[in-house]
């Protein structure tokens, strides 16, 4: 499996956590050595935070949300489950700049 950048899948987070929808940020690289994707989780809950990116309306999106680069993990290739659908254009590009900011890159 190759994911791309914008991608969103379902994510069971185990135990602690649940499922929820996360937005591949990695870059595409069909020769990675792992099948891990770097992801952030999206979600309903909006601090008002630099971490925090608005996304726009999706049919896979029930309401109103936000991608949360704070929560940036990597994720096996296997626990991915979809695409459910892509997040593209400029608000992938404002995830990209949160993450700058985040990392301090």
């Amino acid at each position: 499996m190759t994911t791309k950048p914008g991608e969103v899948y379902r994510v069971d987070l185990g135990m602690g956590g649940k499922v929820r929808m996360m937005l591949v940020v990695s870059r595409m690289d069909p020769d990675a050595p792992r099948a891990l994707s770097l992801c952030v989780p999206i979600t309903t809950a909006h601090r008002g935070s630099a971490y925090e990116v608005e996304l726009p309306p999706r049919p896979f999106f029930r309401e109103k949300s936000f991608a949360n680069v704070q929560g940036l993990q990597a994720i096996q290739h296997h626990e991915l489950e979809g695409p459910l659908g892509v997040v593209f254009g400029e608000p992938l590009e404002k995830v990209k700049a949160a993450l700058r900011h985040a990392m301090e890159l």
